[in-house]
């Protein structure tokens, strides 16, 4: 793998190759749930926004992969770092495409769906509830739209997610035996 070759992005394929050879690191910039609900065997969770202050925590000597769902993410990170991290790439088409080539993923929990992904629909449901019962039961029903409202006004103002916290105790979200 050439150094030229890695301003660009790297096939599941070539990947799979450098991986299996040890000529490379890879660095999975999702959020940790995404990380626990199905990551490439061997790879480093570091998320994307926390990348700068764990660039100790990158291997070095080898080139790094940076890896994400669809690569759009890895992609940003990759455009970030290479002025850090001279022989930096990343994943074209990112875990999507790596199980696509019918390469295998390590997953910790039970669940496919990452944890922030279930708590939007959660919410997003309780909206769509509350909005369908006001309309056609009572208005009194809108309001209960105001919980999930507030729920994520909090979540992304303090990092604090009431219904996460609650969805990572249930049985499809616990770590695997």
């Amino acid at each position: 793998m050439a150094a030229t070759q890695l301003l660009k992005k790297i096939g599941t394929g070539e990947l799979y190759d450098a991986i299996e050879a040890g000529r490379v690191s890879v660095v999975d910039v999702r959020t940790t749930g995404e990380f626990r609900s199905g990551h490439i065997a061997g790879s480093l969770s570091i998320p994307m926004d926390e990348i700068e202050s764990r660039l100790a925590d990158v291997p070095a000597g080898r080139p790094v992969v940076m890896v994400c769902h669809s690569g759009a993410r890895s992609e940003v990170v990759r455009n970030q770092m290479q002025a850090i991290l001279p022989e930096v790439t990343c994943l074209d088409g990112g875990l999507v495409a790596w199980e696509k080539a019918g390469h295998s993923v390590v997953r910790s929990v039970r669940t496919r769906l990452a944890l922030d992904r279930q708590a939007m629909i959660g919410a997003s449901g309780i909206i769509l509830v509350s909005v369908a019962l006001g309309a056609w039961v009572a208005p009194g029903w809108f309001y209960l739209a105001l919980l999930p409202g507030a729920g994520l006004m909090t979540a992304g103002t303090t990092g604090f997610c009431l219904m996460a916290s609650i969805l990572k105790q249930m049985p499809w979200n616990r770590a695997r035996s």
